[in-house]
């Protein structure tokens, strides 16, 4: 595999652009890694011998599995040569970023029966920043008040808007709003949006916009009834009958 790979990013090398940012690798029938070059293992911030084995899953948002199912069922059925689906890569740090993979069955120079197994191009869209300001914060979580917010933004929801839906005042959206956008480190609405979508906290391919349950908050778990607090100890000289 890997003269196959030298071959595929080093034949750009004598024209005068440089090479384009893709990286390549070879999955098995199972879709683990097999083989990767040095762009693809960059581009998921890892070395060679942590991708080996690993699914090509694990290095991907979880919402990319239920589309590429399916396109990989059609090259192992070969009812297409290829395909090409915009993806949310992990990155640095686990720093989501958006990419173009592209999928083709790989072919077996002898001819013999073997399993399919696949070719894959990742070409990255923009540089994922591994700055600590471009990370999702580190308590990233969000009450059921600012979820209800947030997808509503997501849809294009105004303020006053929010406010009928939610039945809050729209000096209360407001400062909900400030909130999110300073806990998101968005300078406006639309960043923090785009933030969202970076980091996962809007679902893929979901309308309306919604919030999976792993970036919300834990509810406090409720309050026993039939219990009382115990007595404070008495202060003072105690005194004995």
């Amino acid at each position: 595999m890997a003269p196959l790979l030298r071959t595929a990013t080093g034949s750009h090398h004598d024209t005068a652009e440089p090479p384009p940012r893709v990286g390549l690798a070879h999955l098995s029938t199972t879709l683990t890694v097999l083989a990767a070059d040095a762009l693809f293992t960059r581009s998921f911030h890892s070395g060679a011998e942590r991708l080996w084995g690993r699914h090509l899953y694990d290095l991907l948002h979880p919402s990319a599995a239920r589309v590429l199912d399916r396109q990989f069922s059609r090259l192992a059925d070969g009812d297409q040569d290829h395909f090409t689906e915009r993806v949310i890569g992990l990155g640095y740090a686990g720093l989501p970023f958006f990419a173009d993979l592209t999928g083709t069955a790989a072919e077996h120079p002898d001819g013999a029966p073997a399993p399919v197994t696949y070719l894959v191009a990742v070409r990255p869209v923009g540089e994922p920043d591994p700055s600590p300001l471009s990370q999702p914060p580190a308590r990233a979580l969000l009450s059921t008040l600012h979820a209800r917010i947030l997808e509503g933004i997501a849809a294009g929801a105004s303020n006053i808007q929010l406010a009928s839906r939610l039945h809050l005042s729209r000096q209360a959206i407001d400062y909900h709003v400030g909130r999110l956008l300073r806990q998101l480190r968005a300078p406006n609405r639309a960043a923090l949006v785009a933030r969202a979508h970076a980091y996962g906290m809007l679902a893929a391919g979901t309308w309306p916009p919604r919030v999976p349950p792993g970036f919300l908050e834990a509810a406090p778990a409720p309050v026993p009834t039939g219990l009382t607090k115990p007595a404070a100890p008495a202060r003072g000289r105690a005194t004995v009958e």
